[in-house]
């Protein structure tokens, strides 16, 4: 096998360990509020919500067109043909330290419990890995713009918007139901726009992953024609729709504790007001191609419902710290994928070999992780925990009993 091969399989796999990270840090996304209102049982709740990001994978293309068309420059438009700037290495080298940028933050802030956004912590590492190889040039802004950084800007405010319409009209309509009759009978509802929040998820965030395997096979010239009038191989589908099921079903259930219970003490109204606003927002951008973030869909749905609840309070202070890992999600990941693929440059050069370059910054990325991993596991968070009551006097994810342990450590806040 050649050594182009290797590397070939190895950013594979590596995309989908971030395809896997992509679904435990965002099973928050769909199921945390049904968790927090006890609609759904927590491990009940991670197995639908494994489930249906499986099957919302197969139901479009059109995110990933826009991974391989809109993020980078690294082929012809019209062709398909690689630029003359750029050769199989180059390319294989970017995409790898791409994605290092993009699982490094998404295993960060999911330590901390902070609901960051996954695809812009996979755009922020592509970004930052091609403006190393090729500057600014590398990037298509104009992709970048319109297809990432306008989404993000309006997503939450429209999901929140929506959200808050809807949760006031709830409650000015069940008004004169009895409290225990009205959470019971939203409780069912709540099981069907969580499941819609998790559909929509697959549709979207798994293509992501689909766009960055799809446009490595074609630097490599593994895959030609039109992606977007051809489809895809079934085996990149299927494959990512199974990593990201998977990492859904294991449940981050550190953000999902942020969610459910660090931003807005949340009814089952709220919750079924915020889950379709999600849902309806996360549809309809999958389907013009827009690569937004569900994560920043679902937090601003989730502070709109607690906005439109007459009475109810909003921890103003986690939502600030969560806008800050917003705003530095994509220029962090770019760093990180910039100075991965410095790394890979240096070796190469040195060594003559891309084998020991990009083989170096994939075990820095597994030491990394494995790091983090162990991290966590210090102070747990589980489906025995996730909804314990918030501590406001240290905003920390780990529940308070959980940090009072003998045996635990100290950890930062969120």
């Amino acid at each position: 096998m050649s050594a182009e091969m290797i590397i070939l399989v190895l950013l594979i796999a590596t995309a989908l360990a971030f395809d896997f990270t992509n679904g435990f840090h965002d099973t928050g996304n769909a199921m945390a509020t049904s968790i927090a209102t006890g609609a759904l049982k927590p491990k009940t709740a991670v197995l639908l919500a494994g489930i249906l990001n499986l099957v919302g994978a197969f139901l479009s293309v059109e995110v990933a067109v826009t991974v391989t068309t809109s993020v980078l420059k690294v082929q012809d438009g019209k062709t398909g043909h690689l630029l003359p700037n750029v050769n199989a290495s180059m390319g294989l080298t970017i995409i790898f330290a791409g994605l290092v940028g993009g699982i490094l933050w998404n295993l960060l802030t999911w330590l901390f419990g902070i609901p960051s956004s996954s695809s812009h912590a996979l755009f922020g590492g592509l970004i930052g890995s091609g403006i190393a190889a090729l500057g600014m040039a590398g990037v298509n802004w104009p992709g970048v713009v319109s297809k990432v950084l306008i989404p993000a800007l309006a997503s939450p405010f429209i999901a929140g918007i929506v959200a808050a319409a809807g949760t006031w009209l709830v409650y000015r309509l069940t008004r004169k139901v009895e409290k225990k009759r009205r959470e019971e009978g939203f409780r069912w509802g709540q099981i069907v726009t969580a499941s819609l929040v998790a559909l929509a998820h697959g549709t979207g965030d798994a293509q992501k992953t689909m766009g960055v395997i799809a446009l490595a096979l074609i630097t490599t010239g593994h895959l030609t024609g039109d992606v977007k009038k051809d489809g895809l191989p079934f085996w990149i589908i299927f494959s990512c729709a199974l990593a990201i099921g998977l990492g859904t079903y294991i449940g981050g259930w550190r953000v999902i504790r942020t969610l459910g219970k660090g931003l807005v003490e949340i009814e089952s109204p709220q919750g079924m007001a915020a889950e379709a606003a999600s849902a309806a927002v996360i549809l309809s951008s999958s389907a013009a191609g827009m690569a937004l973030s569900t994560t920043q869909v679902a937090t601003g749905s989730i502070l709109g419902s607690g906005v439109g609840k007459p009475g109810a309070e909003v921890r103003w202070a986690v939502a600030g710290r969560m806008a800050v890992a917003w705003l530095v999600t994509l220029p962090a990941a770019a760093l990180v994928g910039a100075i991965s693929y410095w790394i890979s440059y240096a070796l190469k050069s040195a060594t003559n070999s891309q084998l020991v370059g990009d083989g170096v910054i994939f075990l820095i990325l597994v030491a990394l992780s494995g790091y983090m991993y162990w991290r966590a596991q210090q102070q747990k968070v589980d489906s025995s925990n996730v909804n314990a009551d918030w501590d406001e006097s240290t905003n920390s994810v780990v529940p308070a009993d959980e940090r009072k342990s003998k045996d635990a450590k100290p950890t930062a806040s969120v």
